[in-house]
């Protein structure tokens, strides 16, 4: 899975904080494998309210995660501006998703009812565990608590239905926990 908005981009990955002194940042990628993010371009970056292309002038691999450099930067201050900003490409230039797999941001903003129809609240956001992921579910109009829920992400067994049209997502899953 990997997020994707509401105007056709998809959410690849984040721009996390700067690194060294020559305009490089550190990248959380949400592509699998991780290293797939520097495969797309333009990347898009939410700047001032709206989508702006930028180009990669260079990325790697470095240690456990990734560092880049956005074409005409090369300065520590000037990168930092971009820091805590989402990366977005083009959904179209994601490849095709088999029956039944969505990207994050299809699930994100999902009403989830359980099986017998009880509102738990809206899907804020997932989380990555390595073993499955997880919807991290808060309150909502309407939903029966304030409660924020964590539920993994196991279709078939707490996942049942996943209605994009309608808006819903209907789980397996005990209002108490």
């Amino acid at each position: 899975m990997s997020a994707q908005s509401k105007d056709n981009h998809v959410i690849v990955g984040r721009i996390t904080s700067v690194y060294g002194v020559k305009g490089w940042v550190k990248i959380y990628s949400h592509t699998q494998p991780m290293e797939n993010i520097l495969s797309y371009s333009p990347w898009l970056l939410k700047l001032d309210g709206k989508w702006t292309e930028v180009k990669l002038a260079e990325g790697k691999r470095h240690g456990k995660g990734i560092i880049a450099r956005l074409a005409g930067i090369s300065d520590r201050e000037v990168a930092r501006k971009y820091c805590e900003l989402d990366i977005a490409v083009d959904g179209s230039l994601l490849p095709d998703l088999d029956e039944g797999e969505y990207y994050w941001s299809q699930l994100e903003k999902l009403k989830v009812y359980t099986l017998d129809g009880v509102l738990l609240g809206r899907v804020n956001h997932l989380i990555e565990t390595g073993s499955n992921d997880v919807l991290v579910v808060r309150k909502c109009e309407g939903s029966l608590d304030k409660r924020e829920r964590l539920i993994p992400y196991l279709p078939d067994q707490v996942i049942h239905e996943i209605d994009l049209e309608a808006g819903t997502l209907r789980v397996d899953w005990d209002p108490e926990f």
